[in-house]
């Protein structure tokens, strides 16, 4: 799979309603700072289970 921005390998992956979207570790990151800043970073969390930390 690739990243739904590049044409660079996914590193991640994203599935909602059967539609998979990979995206790349930059491009990942990139939205994960989006969410942040848009105060969308505490309803993903309600939709995330993440209880470990690396």
């Amino acid at each position: 799979m690739h990243c739904h921005y590049c044409d660079r390998p996914a590193a991640f992956a994203a599935e909602s309603d059967g539609v998979t979207v990979g995206l790349c570790e930059t491009h990942f990151q990139e939205r994960l700072e989006e969410l942040a800043d848009a105060d969308g970073l505490d309803a993903l969390k309600e939709h995330v289970d993440v209880d470990r930390t690396e």
